[in-house]
């Protein structure tokens, strides 16, 4: 075997990654893969994908109800199931890469599976056939003819194959990126926190491209050629992504952690009748012994666990950690280790934190479906002849986060460090439960609001069907600077609780746990737009297809009141949650390591 190591007393990591290899499955040269060159790159992936799924979503409710004539309701379902899926989609995305494809393939393979996505969406926005004729008017009364059951099936075929792609890529693209920096390299640690910084700026960049340039050319030069550009963006994106391959830094195939929770709770089920023992020690775990000298022996980095202590919580799970046979060759499916036991407990101890955090997202959906729709109703115009798009209106939604993050860096944390002592300001818990109160005050005046709209209705009738209220639309601003300002916690608080409290081998999993929140969010918004309009749809609805005859301010009031009540058991839940052992919480280290330099924020 030829040696990887120099020739020199200098370590081999000066050269090359022993745990890295290049394009050509070799040990990767440091001076020419990975850090900003490859990294660059990839950031200019996820800057079109965000460009390409947001530039869908937030301007698609107003294709639904007035191309494709669909009901308010229906079209807001749509929506955010399109949302909720390829969020979900990750889950699916992320398995794949961390037990089959690894993260460039999943990247490459389902950027392509979206760029195709959104080329049929474009055909069937330019074929006449896939979509319905114009409303006629008779009499002042519009008559609009429904799409087909094929016209909607070539849109969904469209927006599902878009939201897999959008899943896949957006599950790996982000620890990729992370890849292409050495965590033992001090420099390029430094770099890694840099780079993740300026991905959620590329984020934001595309959001904002999204909600302004795109919207506004689909409502002014049309939908193909909107979406068109969309297609073209996400292919551009795939080009340049490919185009660094020779850069890129690999890292070997994790295995996913959905397998070892799934072998722990199987394992315990099967040894669900046997006594404990009186002391953990007798639990089958890691054998420190062996560990060390297969750490001397190599000159790889060690891939080995760390022993965990035992804790008393769910001890039905220890059942796994039982050691039935000591001679029989050990099967993961009937015997864990106490250390793979504890860290499936960690994650269960997660659980009630995530739980309490879907609610947030059921109000960001309505930012994407009934506030753009209230806005199609309400004056738009500046001047005598501009004429802002409905979509638009979310660029107060994407500035708020924009404006939030550097006020909470240089307002908020000094505040908070002088009153708690913690160098970071506020804690993770903390951070969620600012945006959860945000989310009740944002759906109370969006109430309000909405009451103020229909009450200018009134004044203003008699209005044509679908009429445009004398109320300037920047009425909606508060209520789109609310949740925008509560996802600026929320969502960098999910990302710093997940990521630093799963365990070190399960960042993958950590980032599934996050996204999941934000589809199931928008699968509760589908659920309770259905039950209410079944509910209220032959009375007196809450949601019409003309607002103007509808009461949209008492959903809003239901989700104020669902927020609330939903952040009172957060609290609870906060509350009875412990950090991780060594971790304060309140001052910001682990063992005497500041969290700066622990795991990446944005991942």
């Amino acid at each position: 075997m030829v040696s990887l190591l120099p020739e020199t007393n200098a370590p081999a990591e000066t050269d090359v990654l022993l745990d890295a290899w290049d394009y050509k499955g070799r040990p990767a040269p440091r001076s020419s893969t990975g850090r900003w060159g490859a990294a660059a790159m990839i950031l200019v992936a996820e800057l079109n994908e965000r460009l390409t799924t947001l530039g869908i979503a937030v301007n698609l409710v107003t294709y639904l109800t007035a191309t494709m004539h669909v009901g308010n309701a229906e079209a807001a379902n749509v929506v955010t199931n399109f949302m909720g899926t390829s969020f979900m989609l990750c889950l699916l995305g992320g398995f794949v890469a961390d037990s089959f494809l690894g993260r460039y393939l999943t990247i490459a393979i389902f950027t392509a599976v979206q760029a195709s996505g959104v080329t049929i969406l474009t055909i069937s926005t330019a074929a006449p056939g896939l979509r319905p004729p114009p409303c006629s008017g008779n009499g002042g009364v519009a008559a609009c003819a429904p799409a087909t059951g094929s016209q909607l099936g070539v849109l969904y075929l469209a927006l599902y194959l878009t939201a897999l792609g959008t899943g896949g890529l957006k599950s790996s693209v982000s620890g990729f990126g992370s890849d292409q920096f050495d965590e033992s390299d001090r420099g390029e640690k430094q770099q890694m926190m840099r780079f993740f910084n300026w991905f959620f700026f590329f984020i934001s960049l595309g959001s904002l491209l999204a909600v302004t340039v795109l919207v506004y050319v689909q409502d002014n030069l049309g939908r193909p050629w909107g979406y068109g550009a969309c297609a073209a963006a996400i292919a551009a994106g795939l080009v340049v992504f490919l185009a660094g391959t020779r850069r890129y830094r690999f890292k070997k195939l994790a295995g996913s952690p959905l397998t070892q929770i799934a072998a722990v709770v199987v394992a315990a089920w099967r040894k669900r009748r046997l006594d404990l023992p009186s002391d953990p020690a007798m639990l089958y775990d890691i054998d420190v012994g062996k560990v060390a000298a297969a750490e001397e022996g190599s000159t790889k980095k060690s891939k080995f666990k760390q022993r965990l202590p035992h804790t008393d919580q769910f001890k039905f799970l220890d059942h796994a950690a039982i050691d039935e046979d000591p001679a029989a060759e050990p099967s993961k499916w009937r015997l864990a280790t106490l250390t793979d036991v504890e860290e499936v407990k960690t994650v269960v101890r997660m659980l009630p934190i995530w739980a309490t955090t879907i609610m947030f997202w059921t109000v960001y959906a309505q930012m994407t479906t009934f506030s753009v729709s209230q806005a199609t109703t309400m004056d738009r115009r500046i001047g005598a002849s501009f004429q802002i798009p409905a979509g638009s209106l979310t660029v107060f939604f994407v500035g708020s986060i924009l404006l939030t993050v550097p006020v909470y860096d240089r307002v908020i944390v000094p505040v908070a460090r002088r009153l708690s002592g913690n160098p970071h300001g506020l804690t993770p818990l903390q951070r969620i439960g600012i945006g959860l109160v945000l989310s009740v005050v944002a759906m109370a005046v969006a109430a309000l609001t909405e009451i103020k709209r229909l009450r200018v209705a009134r004044d203003a009738a008699p209005l044509p069907s679908g009429g445009v209220v004398p109320m300037s639309v920047f009425w909606l601003i508060p209520q789109f600077f609310l949740v925008g300002a509560g996802e600026a916690f929320t969502y960098i608080g999910q990302l710093d609780f997940f990521l630093r409290e799963c365990p070190k081998g399960m960042k993958t999993m950590s980032t599934g746990l996050f996204l999941s929140t934000l589809s199931l969010g928008f699968f509760v918004s589908s659920a309770l737009v259905t039950a209410v309009h079944k509910v209220t749809g032959d009375r007196r609805p809450w949601i019409a297809d003309d607002l103007n005859q509808g009461s949209l301010y008492n959903f809003y009031w239901l989700l104020a009141g669902l927020c609330l009540a939903n952040t009172l058991v957060y609290l609870v839940a906060a509350r009875w949650y412990k950090y991780k052992d060594g971790r304060a919480g309140a001052d910001g280290s682990v063992n005497g390591v500041e969290m700066a330099d622990a795991e990446p924020m944005f991942h």
